[in-house]
């Protein structure tokens, strides 16, 4: 009975040891005996029990949050960076046998790689051109892990903690950046305004007799006034012709 008992529990244990199952998002790296052999999955998977062995890697995404970071500008700044790495485990052998660990080994990659990266640039271009680093970021990263066989394919820098000091400096600038570009619109209005007062005043001096019919508009405009006197120069042009024929 004993006997019958410990046999059925043998065999349990070396079914369990013999047969796995993978899921579609998963590979087994297989060695046996020491040796890598082949990868296998997703499904159902027969290994010789006590000789084969299987590690299992997940081929999905993985989300890296990259702690901050210290960095010191080009410019000298001392900011606190933090940012975040997609990446996925591409050649399930590569990630087992060429890196003990590549959840880790990625990490560490990438924070060297961001504090390198970010201390090549001033505080200026690294609030401006944050596309252009990410780029920068995920190509440099991935070249380091593809020996691994880790494809990062997204780097994204989150928060960029600037000192008190530098805020209010940067406060500042952003305040006399607008205060320039109103300058600048107020006198281009002007010029503007001035061109068309010279095309207009050409106009009113090849043709003397629109200055005649401006003369009588504003006398029209006036006179919807409730004025009692009204002082008017009225050009001697215009009684130019009544002169000459009382002369007459």
């Amino acid at each position: 009975m004993y006997s019958l008992i410990a046999l059925i529990i043998i065999v349990i244990i070396i079914l369990s040891t013999m047969i796995k199952i993978l899921r579609e998002y998963e590979r087994g790296v297989i060695f046996r005996l020491g040796r890598f052999i082949g990868i296998k999955g997703p499904g159902l998977i027969l290994l010789i029990p006590f000789i084969d062995r299987m590690v299992k890697v997940g081929l999905r995404v993985v989300t890296l949050d990259v702690p901050p970071q210290d960095v010191i500008t080009k410019d000298n700044v001392s900011l606190s960076v933090n940012a975040v790495a997609y990446f996925r485990p591409f050649d399930a052998a590569k990630a087992i046998i060429e890196v003990e660990n590549y959840l880790y080994a990625t990490s560490q990659i990438a924070q060297t790689t961001l504090r390198s990266v970010l201390g090549e640039y001033e505080l200026d271009d690294l609030l401006m051109k944050r596309d252009l680093i990410n780029h920068r970021l995920q190509k440099i990263i991935d070249e380091q892990t593809d020996p691994w066989g880790i494809k990062v394919s997204m780097v994204e820098i989150k928060h960029v903690d600037i000192p008190e000091s530098m805020r209010r400096a940067i406060a500042r600038q952003a305040e006399a950046e607008r205060e320039r570009r109103a300058k600048v619109i107020h006198a281009e209005g002007e010029y503007q305004a001035a061109e068309k007062l010279r095309k207009a005043a050409e106009v009113l001096a090849n043709e003397p007799i629109s200055i005649q019919l401006r003369f009588l508009q504003t006398l029209t405009e006036i006179a919807t006034e409730k004025n009692s006197t009204i002082v008017l120069p009225i050009p001697i042009d215009l009684l130019t012709p009544f002169i000459k024929k009382g002369k007459d």
